[in-house]
């Protein structure tokens, strides 16, 4: 096993403390999460309807997933630091377009630059993965993305209760602070990990056919992509449902979407403690597993005529548990299929499953218009959860194909 390499908290000169990392992806889930209980205030606002106003979680997804092509390359060609501050800096400048958009279209391209902000969520596991080996790598990214997982559980309702209290765009003003605190904290404590290549964009191109022909990396992004997938169906259906189908305030709404984040603690702590002596297929296969049969139940109980809210968020809670296991596992596989192609992994891996994010958070809006119960979401939900695990099963059998190869 390696040692940790020296880390001096607040030193730009030694790599960044775990805290960093946690703060440059939590606020990333942030941005995507924190005003969903104000949609409707938002759409009223703006004098659209509420699938106008839904674009602003399918187009940011979007946005997101295709800065993260770049992402990766832009850091390994100029490092992780330049790139996160620049990432921030875009993120504060859009968030300020979006508190003085004069209309909803003026808003939803605001929005859409927010997606900047994606970059803390995709380097803090590179720079992991720069730091330490594979399985310490899927450990350590496991504790990251737990303590990540605390700000998009308590995101919701801090933006339910803001919004009650003061209006929809104090959400904005709460982004805004809490981008230039993490802005300052990247710029003092994130010293550079990636080590300079030095080659061109052109020269680095001719290596992707190396990473994009490996089995294996597809086989950790897209069972990280359709496991993540049914928590982005719920993303974009989870508020309807509460609106439109529990009538539900804003702040239980916020509440409520803590759901799938607790379990998700839980998950990713489970991976930070056994990931090492378990080994990271296995564990995406367990918890590629635990997101099935959470859903399976949550379909027969809601197909046996139980609809109520409390039952519709509580069983989310294992889609968190679930990908508290698969993703940072998933991560650590595709990120160590290619080392030296680190930055490219992670930022194509995040395009893929933010990609597929945003197809399914639309997708959930449209199977749930009109609908008087939760269970058209949970079924899309569950047909996601169900191709990770085949993901899962796949992963384990190529490495045990390599294994007798060699």
């Amino acid at each position: 096993m390696s040692a940790m390499p020296v880390i001096r908290f607040l030193d730009r000169t030694t790599p960044p403390h775990i805290m960093t990392l946690v703060l440059m992806a939590g606020i990333a889930a942030m941005s995507m999460n924190v005003f969903l209980p104000s949609l409707p205030a938002m759409a009223a606002h703006f004098e659209v309807d509420y699938a106008v106003m839904q674009l602003s979680v399918s187009l940011y997804l979007a946005t997101t997933a295709g800065i993260q092509l770049m992402i990766g390359p832009l850091s390994d060609r100029y490092g992780r630091r330049p790139t996160t501050l620049a990432g921030l800096a875009i993120f504060m400048v859009a968030t300020i377009g979006c508190l003085l958009a004069p209309n909803a279209v003026v808003f939803l391209v605001f929005r859409m630059i927010q997606a900047a902000v994606a970059t803390g969520m995709a380097l803090s596991r590179a720079v992991v993965r720069d730091m330490v080996p594979q399985n310490e790598a899927a450990s350590m990214i496991g504790y990251v993305t737990m303590g990540m997982a605390v700000v998009p559980m308590i995101a919701p309702a801090i933006g339910g209760g803001l919004d009650q209290l003061f209006g929809w765009k104090s959400v904005f003003v709460f982004l805004l602070l809490g981008g230039a605190g993490v802005f300052w904290l990247v710029w003092r404590d994130l010293g550079e990990t990636a080590t300079s290549t030095g080659m061109t964009f052109a020269e680095q191109a001719r290596d992707y056919p190396e990473l994009f022909a490996s089995p294996r990396f597809w086989g950790y992004a897209l069972g990280a992509a359709f496991a993540s997938g049914a928590f982005f169906a719920f993303l974009g259906g989870g508020p309807l449902a509460a609106d439109q189908i529990y009538g539900m305030t804003p702040f239980w709404t916020g509440l409520s979407f803590g759901a799938p984040a607790t379990g998700y603690v839980l998950g990713n702590y489970l991976s930070g403690r056994f990931s090492v002596r378990v080994g990271i297929n296995r564990m995406m296969l367990i918890g590629a597993w635990i997101v099935v049969l959470g859903l399976a139940v949550s379909v027969m109980v809601a197909a046996a005529g139980a609809n109520h809210p409390a039952l519709f968020f509580g069983f989310v809670t294992f889609v968190g548990l679930g990908n508290g296991f698969v993703i940072p596992n998933a991560t650590a596989g595709m990120l160590s299929v290619r080392p030296h192609l680190a930055g490219t992994a992670s930022g194509l891996g995040a395009a893929i499953m933010i990609g597929g994010g945003a197809a399914l958070s639309q997708l959930a809006g449209i199977v749930l218009r009109g609908a008087t119960s939760s269970l058209p979401l949970q079924l899309l939900m569950l047909a996601t959860s169900i191709v990770a695990l085949i993901c899962a099963v796949y992963v384990i059998r190529r490495a045990r194909r390599l294994a007798a190869m060699a």
